[in-house]
């Protein structure tokens, strides 16, 4: 397979760290705006041949298009931030190459209801498209990271194996990692966790369908497992939300994320500043997105895994009912960064987000999945993605749960 890796980042990096040893990967072209940082990864790396280095301003999609024409690939693999995504999107789709992302294109709040009605959803100029997608013999996969990712491909599994009849599918993500040396230090893109956790969180509801609520809305406590403990969540807007009711039949849908109070802070006084605002504004004759300035002002996650210490957990909770009897289930990945630094020598929240699409890559590239049309990972057999994830060093657990807390055996 030959790869076109839009963006080098951390997420980028460990996805070019963990296809490394597999002979399959033919190519993996290392593109981004920034050629020092590509340049780095590559020499990380140590394989030139296989893995070339390009300059790339992933906005421009005639560049993008440019580029895969240059090295023949066959998918373009978007690890950008998700405002590049209809660039690389479309791009993929002019030139008759697969495509795969791990956050789908942007939503847009209702203009007069936010907090009770969606408008442009997670993915809608994606899913708006998959007609011509089918009608090109095309493929582009999705949502297919950790979370959306990993936890749909659970989700799927949980109802094809484990129930009946679906309740819930609650996706919960939380750990315990700390950055030391940092007051205020994300261990992902900051420019993504703005956009998703300011944005009105979706919630889909059977008979209802999708709607929105409160930022940071239905506090509960949830009960991490292999010694994480409890956390608190709250409602995030995620594409899984977006994704699950396409493909999996269960009344109640819902994301929430372990922030934390004094995270939670920071997201809502940047907001007040009208620093989270990613349309450029004028600033003494430069043009600046005053969340581009954030970003810039705060450590590359890439770079933060020296510093950082803990697990990061991300799951699918599932409760419903399976023979007529009430059954709860949270099936998960835990990614201790210790573990992760040591193996792939990148830190664990990113390396535990890039597993996934090399596991989709594999089996695209085996045949073991296809499809054309757009495609969520809900779309496809669970079984060989979940046979896989020890493999490559990321194994799944199941544990049986009631009401959010670990069921004593």
């Amino acid at each position: 397979m030959k790869v076109l890796l839009v963006g080098v980042g951390g997420v980028g990096e460990s996805i070019a760290m963990i296809a490394k040893s597999r002979k399959w990967m033919e190519l993996m072209v290392l593109a981004d705006y920034n050629v020092r940082r590509a340049e780095e990864v590559q020499k990380k790396l140590g394989d030139a041949r296989r893995f070339p280095v390009e300059a790339l301003d992933a906005s421009h999609r005639e560049s993008i298009e440019a580029l895969a024409k240059k090295h023949q690939v066959d998918l373009i693999m978007n690890a950008v931030d998700p405002v590049f995504n209809e660039a690389v999107f479309d791009a993929a789709y002019n030139v008759g190459a697969k495509y795969m992302d791990m956050a789908m294109t942007l939503s847009k709040p209702h203009p007069e209801d936010p907090f009770n009605k969606a408008h442009v959803k997670l993915g809608d100029y994606q899913f708006d498209k998959a007609a011509d997608w089918e009608k090109k013999g095309s493929l582009a996969l999705v949502g297919f990271g950790v979370e959306p990712g990993m936890a749909d491909v659970f989700a799927r599994y949980a109802a094809d194996r484990l129930f009946d009849e679906i309740d819930e599918i609650g996706v919960r993500d939380g750990g315990n990692l700390v950055v030391d040396g940092y007051l205020f230090a994300p261990s992902f893109s900051i420019w993504t966790t703005i956009e998703e956790c300011l944005n009105p969180p979706v919630i889909y509801e059977e008979g209802k369908g999708w709607f929105t609520t409160e930022s940071f809305s239905e506090a509960e406590i949830f009960e991490f497992p292999e010694g994480i403990g409890d956390v608190e969540v709250v409602n995030v807007e995620h594409e899984e939300v977006l994704l699950v009711p396409r493909w999996v039949k269960a009344k109640r849908v819902t994301f929430k994320y372990g922030l934390g109070d004094e995270f939670i802070d920071v997201l809502k006084t940047l907001h007040k500043l009208g620093l989270d605002n990613k349309e450029k504004i004028n600033v003494k004759g430069a043009k600046v997105a005053p969340r581009d300035v954030v970003a810039a002002c705060l450590p590359d996650p890439a770079h933060l895994g020296d510093q950082m210490r803990g697990k990061t957990c991300a799951g699918t909770w599932v409760k419903g009912k399976k023979d007529g009897k009430p059954k709860e289930v949270y099936i998960y990945q835990v990614a201790d960064n210790e573990e992760c630094m040591k193996t792939w020598g990148c830190q664990a929240v990113v390396a535990q987000t890039a597993f996934t699409p090399v596991i989709a890559m594999d089996l695209i590239e085996h045949g073991v999945w296809s499809g054309v049309g757009v495609l969520g990972p809900e779309a496809f057999d669970p079984l060989p993605f979940m046979e896989k994830m020890a493999e490559y060093g990321f194994p799944y657990g199941i544990q049986d749960y009631q009401d959010g807390k670990i069921r004593a055996s």
